[in-house]
Formats: C-alpha cells, sequence, structure tokens
C-alpha cells in the first residue's frame, strides 16, 4: 500500500508550508475581505468558522488532494456499506448504523443490521418508559430515584457526558451516577448517597467479563443485598449492557433486562448504542431519538457532501496540516459553557485512540504524525499548553 508520505500532495504541502509559514493571519484577512464568510460551514445547527486557521486556498486544494490520494471518499463509502474496515479486528465499523433514522438497508455478512438496531432501541425505549413513568418498582414498591451507570472507558465516558451536557432535560425524579474507577472511592462516595429501595444499576460490559466493571457491580451487588437480604430480587435493582447471557444470568440479572449491542460497535462510539440507556432513562425516549437524528444528519452530510464543504473532512484535514507540518502537538478543547465540560475528555479518549495510531494497515511504522495530544478543560478554568488549533468560541476554528 502506499503511505501518506509517499503520495505527491505530501510533498507539494512542504513546499508550500516553506513559502507560506510566516505569512500573518491579519494578511490574511486584509488580502482577502471574503475570507470569514468563504472559510465558513454551517450544518444541522453547528456553525464551523475555521477563517482563523494559517491556511488559503492553495493550502485546502492540496490538503484536498491529499485526502483524494488517500482513498478517503472510498473509505467513506465501504464504511457505510458495512465493509470491514477494521482490519485488525476483521470488523465492520458500523457506529452509524445506530443511528440510521431512514432505516436504509446497512448489510454485514449477508445480514441487514437495522431490524436488530430498532429491536434494541424498541426495547431501550419501553424500559425507559416503565422507569421514567414509576412503574418499575424496587423491592419494597418505591419508584426508581437513583441510577447508577458501572463502566470504564466508552461504557462511562459517552453517557456521562450526555447526561452532563442535557441537564436540564433530565428527568427531576432521577439522579444519575457514573462509576469506573476501581479503587472503590467512587463506588463507596456513591452508595453513601443512594438508597437500596430506590436505586436502579446498569451494569454495562459488552461481554460482561471486564475486570474493572466486574469487580465494582460486584460490590453494588454484596451492598444491595445486605440490605434487601433476598438474591431474587436482584433482578429488580440491576439491569446488564452486555451479550453474555450465561455470565449475566448468573449475575441475578433477568435476561429480558440486559441490553445487546454488538461487536461493530467501538467502546468510544458506543453512546449511541444500548451503552446509551442512562440517557435514555434520564433524558427520556423521545429526546434520545433526537440526539440519533441529529448524529444521522451529520452522518449524512459527511456521506453525501464533497469534500470540500464536508465539515468532519476539513477539520481532519486541518488537523493533519497542523501537526505535521507546524508541529502542532497540542489541541485545546476548551468549551464556554460549563455544561459541556465533560465532553473534552470524551473527545480525548474518542480522538487520540481512534487516529493516534504507529503502524500502517500493513504493519509498517507510521513516518507522519497520526493525532495530537488533546487538552481539555472549559475554557474559564484552562491552564493548558497555547495550541495551534482549537475548538472554541472566536479562536482558530470555531464550532458552535
Amino acid at each position: 500500500m502506499r503511505h501518506l508520505h509517499d503520495l505527491p500532495s505530501w510533498s507539494k504541502l512542504w513546499k508550500h508550508f516553506d513559502q507560506t509559514k510566516t505569512d500573518h493571519m491579519r494578511a490574511m484577512f486584509e488580502q482577502d475581505p471574503q475570507r470569514a464568510e468563504r472559510y465558513w460551514l454551517q450544518v444541522g445547527g453547528l456553525t464551523l468558522d475555521y477563517s482563523k486557521n494559517r491556511i488559503n486556498d492553495e493550502t485546502l486544494s492540496l490538503l484536498l488532494d491529499l485526502a483524494r490520494e488517500a482513498g478517503v471518499p472510498e473509505r467513506i463509502k465501504q464504511m457505510f456499506h458495512g465493509e470491514k474496515i477494521n482490519s485488525t479486528e476483521n470488523r465492520a465499523v458500523l457506529h452509524i448504523a445506530l443511528r440510521n433514522r431512514t432505516n436504509s438497508p446497512i448489510v454485514v455478512d449477508g445480514e441487514d443490521v437495522m431490524p436488530k438496531v430498532n429491536h434494541v432501541l424498541h426495547r431501550m425505549g419501553e424500559f425507559a418508559h416503565e422507569v421514567r413513568s414509576g412503574n418499575w418498582l424496587g423491592y419494597t414498591n418505591q419508584v426508581i430515584t437513583d441510577v447508577v451507570n458501572i463502566g470504564i472507558g466508552g461504557s462511562d465516558l459517552g453517557p456521562l457526558m450526555m447526561c452532563t451536557a442535557l441537564k436540564q432535560y433530565g428527568h427531576p425524579r432521577m439522579r444519575m451516577h457514573f462509576v469506573s474507577n476501581v479503587d472503590g472511592s467512587q463506588l463507596r462516595d456513591v452508595l453513601e448517597k443512594v438508597h437500596p429501595e430506590t436505586t436502579l444499576f446498569i451494569i454495562a460490559s459488552k461481554t460482561f467479563t471486564t475486570q474493572e466493571t466486574l469487580t465494582n457491580a460486584l460490590t453494588a451487588r454484596e451492598w444491595f443485598l445486605a440490605h434487601a437480604g433476598d438474591e431474587s430480587v436482584v433482578a429488580k435493582h440491576f439491569v446488564a449492557v452486555s451479550t453474555n447471557k450465561k455470565a449475566v444470568a448468573e449475575f441475578g440479572i433477568d435476561t429480558a433486562n440486559m441490553f445487546e449491542f454488538w461487536d461493530w460497535v467501538g467502546g468510544r462510539y458506543s453512546l449511541w448504542s444500548a451503552i446509551g440507556l442512562p440517557i435514555m432513562l434520564y433524558l427520556g425516549e423521545e429526546n434520545f431519538i433526537e440526539m440519533l437524528n441529529g448524529a444521522h444528519l451529520m452522518d449524512q452530510h459527511f456521506y453525501n457532501t464533497p469534500l470540500e464543504r464536508n465539515m468532519p473532512v476539513i477539520l481532519a484535514l486541518i488537523g493533519i496540516w497542523y501537526i505535521n507540518y507546524y508541529g502542532g502537538g497540542s489541541h485545546v478543547i476548551a468549551p464556554y459553557d460549563q455544561h459541556l465540560h465533560r465532553l473534552p475528555k470524551f473527545i480525548q479518549q474518542l480522538d487520540m485512540e481512534s487516529n493516534g495510531k504507529q503502524v500502517t494497515l500493513d504493519g509498517q511504522a507510521v513516518q507522519h504524525e497520526t493525532s495530537p495530544i488533546i487538552w481539555a478543560r472549559p475554557v474559564s478554568t484552562a491552564n493548558t499548553p497555547s495550541s495551534n488549533c482549537c475548538i472554541k468560541a472566536r479562536t482558530s476554528h470555531r464550532l458552535t
């Protein structure tokens, strides 16, 4: 396979960089008064202003050539068509199927995955309605007031981020708690705040064997049984997001309350799947569906829009320009809204784990930078190294 540094546009970009690296931003705006209007996109209520970056039309043209030479359009199609582009694990990459609101068929190994996706989504909606309406009762016939999600990585960061960001839409009776640290103190602090009669635990583990998650889950189970004293009522207070029916049943969870997801759902993209059950419980089915609709709109934009007006593509290319040519190894994501203070940590995993690779698909050592270090704090409290490339209001490229 051809590597990025072997592509013609890669070397052309180096020549272009040498010619433009001393250009000043003020001069760019003076020479092009329409720059802010031209370097501006809006998709589904998101506005991207990328005019305040060290780029010009030639930069963008060469970066777009790089994307085409690297086969980005073909790879986009392969992903949406269910091809197994995760070659190391021989898996499709189909978080886009979880939010495929048009229900167009997406086929993996000869099977349309959409009926299963919709079935789980329907079951999640039914369960969320039962809990939110007060029909689901604990072992002393009291309604659920607290939900404790026990997971790690994507099974924690995504739901935590969304429940924090959209708190204003949350159910007024419910309090959400998230436990991921296996050291014991985080879970202990949560258990001191809740009551066994009114608490629902969600155990989020695809295999139901994740050591950190199972350690916390068993501790929560022991705490619950110390109060309830009857293993038969565990099923009223514990549900699972998993695929391991045997292990779930052995834990004491009714497998009717096990919500499935699939091996083509990467953990860092899993909030759109049954891993998002805490989100639906807190925000309600309608708001969860609205969230899926918004994501699907962006998916369709990504799939159908030419590269030169494609928001995700442009952001990715500007990132490549900074980390490889300017040596901008740090990227600050600084939200201006406190409700979004969990978003940067979510993006840290999403970006650095997805893109921060050391080898190519053919097993060769990567000879270029693949991902920056992402620094993350709300802007009013941020004390991070300056960055060449930021997503924040009124600086560098703005995404609102």
